[in-house]
């Protein structure tokens, strides 16, 4: 057994989407006609939607908690994991791109398990009771509130539930004492990682897939 890392090059990345990627046409379509109404590249890859749907099903989980939803790739990748009587609640500030995620998931016959919540995700979790609602929070908005989401989701996530967060290699420069790129969202993902790593109520990993992803669970 080897101690060592073994880096994800550009060959090795394509092969893991070749054989473990969520992606059908559906969703390319989807990246497609975000990208034309204006939105910004920056969704899951279909490797990390696999990774997530199967964390949502080893958990057995019904109800899922989304900051930040973007056009609803991963809405409706996550939501495709869970039984029929789940529900994926999406927390997404733009109200032209919540009205675009209630679309496709019309499209993908999936409007009974997605619910959009359109206005700051701080807000909108700050209205939310105090209880564990939730089985999985999923959180992928604005970077500096990572460590003000992540405080506001341990209470609402259920005991062996998760909370992830995407992004937590931070374009490559997580491990850079000095960021230059970016140094104000680079700087709030280290905090964030910190905070889960030494959280005591969750034991969390980073999986080094797309552009990281740390996974916590509750136990406490």
């Amino acid at each position: 057994m080897s101690t060592s890392f073994t880096p994800v090059t550009d060959e090795i990345a394509a092969y893991i989407e070749s054989l473990f990627s969520a992606e059908d046409d559906f969703l390319r379509q989807l990246r497609r006609e975000a990208e034309q109404a204006g939105m910004p590249p920056i969704h899951i890859s279909g490797a990390q939607g696999a990774v997530l749907q199967v964390l949502l099903r080893a958990i057995g989980a019904e109800r899922v908690l989304e900051i930040g939803s973007l056009g609803g790739y991963s809405a409706i990748t996550m939501a495709r994991a869970l039984p029929p009587s789940g529900k994926v609640v999406c927390l997404e500030i733009n109200p032209a791109y919540c009205a675009f995620i209630e679309r496709q998931a019309a499209r993908a016959g999936l409007a009974d398990r997605i619910e959009v919540r359109c206005g700051p995700a701080a807000e909108l979790l700050a209205a939310m009771p105090e209880e564990p609602l939730f089985d999985a929070a999923f959180i992928d908005a604005d970077k500096p509130n990572y460590p003000r989401y992540l405080e506001a989701c341990y209470p609402r996530v259920r005991i062996g539930g998760l909370v992830i967060a995407d992004n937590t290699l931070a374009w490559g420069h997580i491990a850079e004492s000095d960021p230059s790129f970016e140094p104000a969202n680079v700087r709030a993902l280290q905090q964030y990682n910190r905070a889960v790593a030494a959280h005591p109520g969750l034991r969390a990993a980073l999986i080094p897939s797309g552009d990281g992803m740390t996974v916590a669970v509750k136990i406490g």
